[in-house]
């Protein structure tokens, strides 16, 4: 259903009232908290906890089983710009997940920003990654694990396939980059159309995706490396089957296409699917929202059977 002109009207009245996401970021942690424990996981699911320690730090993570057996795993990097979010605000989303995929899906609190900048949050998810891809989490076969992020998610699943390809210790067979960060730029001077498009006017704005790249980078040098911005990579060879999906309205939309585009010419495996007249931030929704639904049959069509689809 295409977003009617008074609801573009709403959407641009809120998003000009962007608050300060450097002054408030505290504040929306805590009220993510908050409505966070308002959710109740289903019974007959199992949930446990099963932190990895990296360098004395012991990493939450969360595990989410469906009620029938699994041999598949996705391991889950949560949204949130680096500086939001965690597996509580985030339980829903990973029980939709477990429901709708039948796959286990470990959920990984890596440490966010300002407090911990880059590489904290990356080399957090490259260690959850080693300890599942060596067997010490379920007993799922590499070949059954996939790499799922949604924005920051997305970004740091893309970098760690980076990180895994160059370290050499194990390498994901396939990954799912939900309107990923790709990028370094988000300014008008951005080569990508879909910031100055959508990034006013559709609830995620690009001023606040530069705040939070900002709040993420340990130095401006960061802003170079393909591990913080993995469109700059030089190389993209040997990288997983990959699946991108990406919003509409979103002012990450063309860079996460571009990504595709350049996993595609290093000879790689990729689908790319567009949800048309869908915002950022649409995949935490309940499955009932019909941009969800849509997406998790794209999902599961991919991790099926990988088949290329349309944009």
């Amino acid at each position: 259903m295409a977003i009617s002109p008074a609801m573009k009207a709403a959407l641009k009245a809120i998003s000009y009232m962007d608050l300060d996401i450097k002054k408030t970021y505290k504040l929306n942690r805590k009220l993510s908290k908050m409505l966070a424990t308002l959710y109740t996981a289903p019974e007959d699911y199992t949930i446990w906890d099963h932190p990895v320690e990296r360098d004395g730090y012991c990493i939450p993570v969360r595990i989410f089983s469906p009620p029938q057996p699994a041999e598949k795993a996705i391991v889950f990097f949560h949204g949130g710009g680096w500086v939001t979010g965690d597996i509580d605000t985030y339980s829903r989303t990973c029980v939709d997940m477990c429901r709708q995929t039948g796959h286990i899906v470990i959920a990984v609190d890596y440490r966010l920003s300002p407090e911990y900048r880059f590489p904290t949050a990356l080399e957090d998810c490259y260690a959850v990654l080693r300890e599942v891809f060596a067997g010490h989490f379920e007993e799922v076969l590499p070949g059954n694990i996939t790499i799922l992020g949604d924005s920051a998610g997305g970004n740091l699943a893309a970098a760690a396939s980076l990180l895994a390809r160059d370290r050499g210790e194990f390498l994901p067979r396939k990954q799912i980059l939900i309107y990923p960060a790709t990028s370094n730029d988000h300014s008008q001077h951005s080569p990508y159309p879909s910031v100055r498009e959508n990034g006013t006017d559709y609830l995620l704005t690009a001023k606040r995706v530069n705040d939070f790249l900002e709040m993420y980078r340990s130095s401006r040098a960061d802003l170079q490396n393909p591990y913080f911005a993995p469109i700059l990579a030089a190389d993209l060879k040997n990288q997983p089957k990959t699946l991108v999906i990406t919003a509409e309205f979103c002012p990450l939309r063309d860079e996460g296409e571009h990504y595709a585009a350049r996993l595609r010419e290093a000879g790689n495996q990729v689908t790319l699917y567009r949800v048309a007249d869908a915002l950022h931030g649409f995949f935490t929704l309940p499955p009932t929202f019909s941009h969800v639904s849509e997406v998790y049959s794209v999902i599961n069509r991919f991790l099926g059977e990988a088949a290329e689809l349309e944009s």
